[in-house]
């Protein structure tokens, strides 16, 4: 990333060390850095096997033929040079240069009123001092050491986590020239210490009767969820069956408090009624038929669902991120008769990140 300024040509350019020098952080061969194929958002891919294509093309790299983001632990140091480019012959006066570490929760996204944006970083140092450039090159090392890096970036519908450095070259009587570049941080989570198999029988009085059962509750975000589907009891026509995976994002002040009202009041649904800054946007990442036609009593339906196989980016679920907001995963068993009546049954799973990347 570049920028050409108005004064005399000067040119800013970020580059990122990417860690080469770093260890990794347990010793067993996690890399702390990871080159991104993209950047992670919200959005559904339509090509489903987008994951395959984006793994086996180049690593997109800047002018510099450095990769353009890469995916840090939450505990790697932040690292690079600022590069200051000059055409022959040409001279800049400037009053300091500064470089700047910010991570933000941005939601102005033009539906919440208030503040736009909240700095939970901001750190600033100064490159250099008061002076002029002459070279054509000039490179400044910096390095942003143990800084806690507490949320993972994330891009999504109504919210921001965004990370960032960014540099100023300051000026007498004219605006500072500035450059930004990204910084993508993730954190490593682990599973449960009790990850117990979620049962639970649902039916019509009379009618319907089955019993759900999957593998485990939390999985990480390359996993793969294992259940099967009991017809305990059948008497009606069912046309078909399909399990859908859903993602919830709640965003506004005080999401804290409304989650915890859910909660005590079990209930599954993201109600905004008496919250009017608080918006949740439900997307279906991805509908899986596992049953076409009518089963009988007795039959067991298996449930095989790749998480990875998923044409979307999986985040780990969050529940409260600065009070600000939350996103949450469920799976959603749907099983429709032959006059189109939709019976379903939601449970919310927990997703956790095992390694860096997108």
């Amino acid at each position: 990333m570049s920028f050409f300024g108005l004064g005399g040509g000067v040119k800013i350019q970020i580059l990122l060390d990417g860690g080469q020098q770093q260890q990794p952080i347990d010793g067993g061969g996690k890399n702390m850095v990871v080159p991104m194929h993209h950047t992670p958002s919200w959005k559904l891919r339509k090509n489903p096997f987008w994951r395959i294509s984006a793994s086996s093309s180049s690593v997109p790299t800047n002018e510099a033929g450095s990769p353009i983001l890469h995916a840090y632990e939450a505990s790697q140091d932040i690292g690079g040079k600022v590069l200051l480019m000059l055409p022959s012959g040409k001279k800049v006066d400037h009053l300091g240069i500064k470089i700047q570490f910010i991570g933000r929760i941005d939601m102005g996204h033009g539906i919440h009123e208030g503040r736009p944006h909240y700095d939970f970083i901001s750190l600033t140092k100064e490159l250099s001092p008061p002076g002029s450039i002459f070279q054509a090159m000039t490179e400044i090392p910096f390095l942003f050491k143990h800084v806690e890096k507490e949320h993972e970036s994330y891009m999504g519908r109504n919210v921001n986590v965004h990370y960032f450095i960014k540099v100023m070259l300051e000026r007498k009587f004219l605006p500072p020239i500035t450059q930004e570049t990204d910084v993508w941080v993730q954190l490593y989570g682990q599973s449960p210490a009790q990850n117990e198999a979620i049962k639970m029988e649902v039916g019509i009085e009379d009618c319907l009767h089955i019993e759900f059962e999957y593998e485990r509750r939390a999985y990480h975000l390359k996993d793969t969820i294992i259940g099967n589907i009991h017809f305990l009891l059948v008497r009606i026509k069912i046309k078909y069956m399909e399990l859908a995976v859903i993602r919830r994002e709640i965003s506004g002040e005080g999401v804290a408090s409304i989650m915890m009202d859910k909660e005590n009041n079990n209930n599954n649904t993201a109600a905004t009624a008496g919250s009017n800054n608080i918006f949740t946007e439900t997307q279906t990442l991805i509908k899986y038929g596992i049953m076409d036609g009518c089963p009988f009593a007795k039959d067991v339906i298996p449930v095989r669902l790749s998480l990875e196989g998923i044409p979307a980016d999986l985040t780990p679920t969050y529940t409260s991120v600065n009070n600000r907001f939350s996103v949450r995963y469920y799976l959603n068993l749907v099983l429709v008769d032959e006059e189109d009546r939709r019976y379903f049954k939601q449970q919310e799973i927990v997703l956790w990140r095992k390694e860096l990347g997108g």
